[in-house]
């Protein structure tokens, strides 16, 4: 779960180990789906170790990459020269994407919006960038439509938060992104369990869009 906001120096070497082990288990169907609709321009925030990459289409043209840990980033750059579309990865926050107002046609995130410290302040740099009708694509864990264990999730990201990169597992990620002002498109729930013996937490895969002008 790449973040953007300051972390222990440990997560990145952390995550590289269990990432893989994450995408073997189904996380890496799931990536291969997010990015089944990019195409043209694309920004991906928290890019990792490069996890998407080798699924990105043909009709993607483009591809920025933003990673800030140095371990994740350098495991990016060596993913990036595998893909078969054209991929930069740069040091950078998704915070403060560097791209001009309206001049990208899909921002991506996979398992990053949990971990943001400001996620209205992601959400809106996203609508910035994006060109009117542009996509966001997301693969997300997110908080649980079951009471008890969403009251579960409240207690535990206090200190989840501080072990696992700033992770969130109680937010509505869904609900932040309307709320942001992009329209959900389409918004598959279900439960993924990353790594054995963990629990079946919930998530979201899906596509909402900037308004047209």
């Amino acid at each position: 779960m790449p973040e953007t906001s300051p972390r222990s120096s440990s997560f990145g070497p952390y995550f590289a180990r269990v990432g893989p082990r994450m995408d073997a288990r189904g996380a890496a169907d799931h990536r291969r789906r997010l990015v089944g609709a990019a195409h043209g321009a694309v920004v991906e925030i928290g890019a990792g170790y490069g996890a998407t990459f080798p699924y990105y289409p043909a009709t993607v043209t483009s591809v920025l990459a933003l990673e800030p840990d140095p371990t994740l980033r350098a495991l990016a750059l060596a993913e990036a020269g595998k893909a078969r579309v054209p991929i930069t990865v740069h040091d950078g926050v998704a915070e403060s994407l560097p791209a001009a107002d309206e001049s990208v046609d899909v921002v991506v995130s996979s398992l990053v919006l949990c971990s943001v410290a400001d996620q209205s302040a992601v959400l809106a740099e996203t609508i910035r960038v994006l060109r009117p009708g542009g996509l966001l694509l997301f693969y997300e864990h997110v908080r649980s439509e079951h009471f008890m264990l969403a009251v579960l999730e409240d207690l535990l990201t206090p200190l989840w938060s501080r072990l696992a990169g700033g992770c969130h597992p109680n937010r509505d990620t869904a609900a932040g992104i309307a709320s942001a002002g992009l329209t959900l498109q389409t918004v598959e729930r279900f439960g993924f369990s990353a790594l054995p013996g963990n629990p079946r937490v919930a998530h979201i895969l899906g596509s909402a869009a900037k308004p047209p002008e």
